[in-house]
């Protein structure tokens, strides 16, 4: 395959990332305002924390936030992701242990999708990019 037929296979895979990937952010960024009892509840069961509504909109407001740079194709540095990954550590080693929370697992490829996104930045082409290949004269 040549340079430019991968360019032009790799910009829509990467687009469909972004955008699937931001919808995960934007789904979870609008839970927090619209049922915030179960950012408090998640929070105490798996970080150890006790915290309030609040503290579950301001996380509410940075996940839309980020949702929306993917679709953009900006800041394409940020990860956050892995955080909720590695505190589930225990359903992903024992994912039908009572209750069963096999569901946890979709977190991992997830994960793997953001490391993709992230490793193919520089060819990625944002909405906001001008000649179209972001990151042209920077390193992976």
């Amino acid at each position: 395959m040549t340079d430019d037929a991968l360019l032009r296979t790799l910009r829509p895979a990467l687009l469909a990332l972004r955008i699937t990937l931001g919808i995960f952010l934007l789904q979870w960024g609008i839970e927090k305002f619209l049922v915030p009892q179960n950012t408090v509840a998640i929070w105490g069961y798996f970080y150890g924390l006790n915290v309030s509504a609040t503290v579950g909109y301001v996380f509410g407001v940075a996940e839309i936030a980020i949702a929306l740079c993917l679709f953009l194709g900006i800041f394409r540095t940020i990860a956050l992701h892995a955080v909720s990954v590695v505190v589930s550590w225990r359903q992903l080693i024992d994912p039908w242990a009572d209750p069963a929370n096999h569901l946890f697992i979709a977190g991992v490829p997830v994960l793997g999708a953001f490391v993709a996104l992230f490793l193919l930045r520089k060819w990625d082409r944002g909405v906001l990019d001008r000649d179209g290949i972001a990151w042209r004269d920077a390193e992976p």
